[in-house]
């Protein structure tokens, strides 16, 4: 079997490695994240992020086969079953995110991760292929044997993080998140079966975590992207709102099946429903929404459309009730909007960022002597102490 070759701006050529994984990435379920943007909207700010979750696989996938060929060249023994398992693990890990990414999760499917969801279609993928992925899962759930899989699968320095940070700063432009994924998977190491960085590495995983913080901030975080995904999550539940009232929404039949009802459970899903919406599905929704009748929801959809925003003002301490009122009252005199649809319109919340969390499986360094110890006892930088507090932004959006 002729295998592909995918030309990846970041990495150059990405060779996919056996004939199964082929099989697997041609799937309708897989070939679907081309569909689904890796940054939500953030293109609303920064014009070249319009990548998407296909990319994003494949480039995580090609990372985890160099890391696994630098561990088996360390003397690490690694089989080749477990090695495509690895593989297929991470190529599979964001399988399950629902249109725009993180900007609509928790919303279209209530409390339900799209870690939950992918779990679930690798399991519908595992009985269709006989078993032939039960090893991947393991990794995935960190159940098999040897936890470094599922370190290099999911963790604060796995192949996930190492790609999306590379990737997104390529595409976005913001040179911060430009980091050294060469350097990092070189000094990766296997101790005890756990995943350890040599300690000769230290200043390249602080680079990274530093990159992941100014990422955040710069991209992720951006307030006018974070204003956008805000009033995008509103069209959805002001829908959802219409569809309970018995007033028609023009959407897909896949979609209206979220919209309708709630769902709270993956075991309440009708999956063929979930795989079959993606971004397509919401900017035709919102697009028809733009005509509707109901004058909130056409106008939410119209802010959308045409990127006229809310304003959205950030502080470093939360804002007084009295702000909020007065923004509430102001919007309802001067926009004519009822008090039971102000929320819509003027709204606050947090943000947060932390980029090493102290409560997960520390980042561990291995010296020449075989001795490991974590990230921060090795560190020298009182600059990497403060990447472990979380930094809380206070934000309130309400029209212009």
């Amino acid at each position: 079997m002729r295998l592909k070759n995918y030309n990846d701006p970041i990495y150059g050529f990405i060779s996919i490695p056996t004939p199964f994984i082929y099989t697997l990435i041609q799937k309708p379920v897989f070939q679907r994240l081309r569909r689904i943007q890796q940054m939500g909207l953030s293109h609303y700010v920064f014009s070249g992020a319009t990548h998407h979750r296909f990319a994003h696989a494949l480039g995580a996938m090609h990372l985890m086969h160099k890391a696994l060929t630098v561990l088996e060249d360390k003397g690490i023994a690694i089989s080749p079953e477990e090695k495509e398992a690895a593989m297929i693990s991470i190529l599979l890990h964001d399988i399950g995110h629902g249109p725009f990414s993180h900007a609509l999760e928790g919303i279209l499917i209530e409390n339900v991760s799209h870690e939950t969801l992918s779990l679930a279609l690798m399991k519908a993928l595992n009985q269709k292929h006989n078993g032939k992925l039960s090893m991947a899962i393991d990794m995935f759930t960190n159940t098999y044997k040897r936890p470094f899989f599922n370190q290099l699968i999911s963790s604060q320095l796995d192949m996930d993080r190492l790609d999306y940070l590379k990737r997104d700063s390529f595409y976005s432009g913001v040179t911060e998140g430009n980091i050294s994924t060469d350097r990092i998977i070189a000094m990766l190491m296997v101790h005890d079966d756990q995943l350890v960085v040599e300690e000769k590495g230290i200043y390249s995983i602080e680079k990274f975590l530093l990159a992941r913080r100014l990422m955040y901030w710069s991209v992720y975080l951006h307030k006018t992207s974070y204003v956008a995904e805000e009033v995008l999550k509103r069209i959805i539940l002001r829908a959802r709102e219409l569809l309970n009232q018995g007033t028609a929404i023009d959407a897909s039949a896949d979609l209206l099946y979220f919209i309708s009802a709630s769902h709270s459970s993956v075991n309440q899903i009708d999956m063929d429903h979930y795989t079959a919406i993606d971004d397509v599905d919401i900017l035709s929704m919102v697009k028809a929404g733009v005509k509707h009748s109901d004058p909130v929801y056409a106008s939410l959809c119209n802010m959308v459309l045409t990127r006229r925003l809310p304003k959205i003002k950030v502080n470093n301490e939360p804002f007084s009730s009295d702000f909020i009122e007065k923004k509430k009252n102001r919007a309802k005199t001067k926009f004519d909007i009822s008090l039971e649809n102000i929320s819509y319109y003027v709204f606050d919340g947090v943000m947060k960022n932390m980029a090493y969390n102290l409560e997960q499986s520390p980042i561990l360094l291995i010296d020449k002597k075989g001795n490991t110890k974590e990230l921060l006892a090795g560190s020298d930088q009182s600059n990497l102490k403060m990447l472990t507090k979380a930094v809380m932004k206070y934000y309130c959006c309400y029209p212009k």
